[in-house]
């Protein structure tokens, strides 16, 4: 029975309510997503986002019947919550300051071998934000009743129901046995078991919206509220119903994640910010990672596509971008980006796009993703010339672009229905190019990035 959905999409850039009708984009609205200096360190600023959903849904009810809500959310972000509001402010993942405890938290971590989360910097890695506030804030965490995932906040706000999942949990957070499917051992000797709710599907109903936002909005009291997901696995969702393994999302926006469906796990190595994430029925899945998204507006200095001529120029040039622009994220998080020779202003995006398309094949190597196809979907899949280079640089792999800039938000309407029952859009091919020079240049700047430190 076909019902409108209404996702709440909160990203790390920007917080965004869509509407989806068995798969259609119906309607949607969005609005910067606003990090708060703190105190007590930076932080979202939920209540922003919190009135901008309850406005866009209350707009939306006007022309819409909203029949169920499913919140997305991104990852490396969690709440402690109390009976009835945050026992703390939800962690900014960039918030530096998580590093004075590496000391103490390096001695409870689990081995990579054990977690598949490598060390990452800054907040990335949940299980430290959790011992920081523990550590650092102890009287608001000691009015926490509750540690729940970020898209799980969100459920708990619509409907008071705290719950666990596990494609939050299994995100590079130091806290799950991806192998196993279970919390690992840093929930125990951080003494936080008891703060975890119990554990629920990302497609289960946790129960209908609370009565005061029925009134607030204009939904009807019986709108039912979903666990929720993990951004990147949302992204994942239409091709785990519709495609065979092995295959490789590239899933992008500020980040590029690279999910490889029916990959072995044996070459996933920390030092190349590889790890396992976990999918809706609770599988690992091996993944790679970088800030591709921030380092091409970096690189770029501007907007626009870049065409094949400007790929080129800057080709013959030699001129090279070199990681990394983000300061986190990607095999060479530590190394200070550059661009090594001239290159116009006209033709920096056409670098910014070969620099994400090299960094990109670069780690599907690492990954030993070399066999099945290659779907980008998010931002890139609207750069043609970066799905094109990306199919020059992988001549043995196909290339699929998922005109979708809805993606992640349309996955997470899957999970009103759940499997879908209705047809999933097909990404579209990306034809062959060749590129003149690609090949040596390639060969010049992998060299050129073997000699950098990681």
């Amino acid at each position: 029975m076909s019902q409108t959905v209404a996702v709440l999409d909160i990203g790390k850039t920007n917080v965004k309510l869509a509407l989806f009708d068995e798969g259609r984009l119906l309607w949607e609205q969005a609005a910067p997503n606003c990090i708060r200096s703190g105190p007590p360190y930076p932080h979202e600023d939920v209540e922003s986002s919190w009135n901008f959903f309850l406005d866009a849904l209350r707009e939306a009810a006007r022309s819409h019947q909203i029949g169920a809500i499913v919140p997305t959310a991104h990852g490396a972000a969690g709440a402690l919550i109390g009976e009835r509001e945050l026992a703390a402010p939800v962690m900014d993942y960039e918030f530096t300051g998580v590093d004075e405890i590496e000391p103490d938290y390096v001695k409870l971590r689990p081995p990579f071998s054990v977690s598949l989360s490598p060390k990452l910097p800054a907040g990335l890695n949940l299980g430290r934000q959790l011992a920081y506030q523990k550590w650092r804030c102890p009287d608001l965490f000691a009015k926490a009743r509750y540690f729940v995932g970020y898209p799980q906040y969100w459920t708990w706000r619509l409907t008071g129901v705290a719950v666990s999942e596990v494609t939050t949990l299994g995100a590079h957070t130091d806290l799950w046995v991806p192998r196993r499917g279970q919390i690992s051992s840093l929930v125990e000797a951080l003494d936080i078991d008891h703060l975890l709710p119990p554990l629920r599907r990302a497609f289960d109903p946790l129960g209908p919206i609370k009565p005061e936002i029925a009134a607030v909005t204009g939904l009807a009291p019986e709108t039912r509220v979903f666990c929720g997901i993990h951004d990147s696995n949302a992204s994942l969702l239409p091709y785990l119903v519709s495609r065979q393994a092995p295959f490789t999302v590239l899933s992008t926006g500020t980040w590029v994640i690279l999910m490889s469906v029916g990959l072995s796990l044996d070459q996933l190595d920390p030092r190349d910010d590889t790890l396992a994430n976990v999918d809706v029925l609770g599988r690992p899945i091996a993944c790679g990672r970088f800030m591709g998204g921030r380092e091409y507006a970096i690189i770029a200095g501007g907007s626009g596509n870049p065409d094949l001529d400007a790929m080129e120029r800057v080709i013959a040039s030699g001129a090279m971008a070199l990681p990394c622009f983000s300061g986190q994220g990607g095999p060479y998080a530590k190394a200070k980006g550059v661009i090594r020779g001239e290159v116009a202003a006209r033709d920096r995006p056409a670098l910014a796009t070969l620099y994400c398309a090299l960094v990109s094949d670069l780690m599907l190597t690492h990954m030993g993703a070399t066999g099945g196809d290659l779907i980008v979907e998010g931002t890139f899949a609207g750069n043609p010339l970066f799905c094109r280079t990306l199919g020059a640089l992988r001549p043995t792999q196909r290339v699929f672009a998922a005109e979708d800039a809805a993606g992640t938000a349309r996955g997470a309407a899957m999970l009103a229905q759940w499997p879908p029952s209705y047809h999933i859009a097909e990404p579209v091919p990306v034809d062959p190019i060749s590129i003149a020079g690609l090949d040596s240049y390639r060969k010049a700047w992998t060299a050129a990035v073997d000699m950098i430190a990681r």
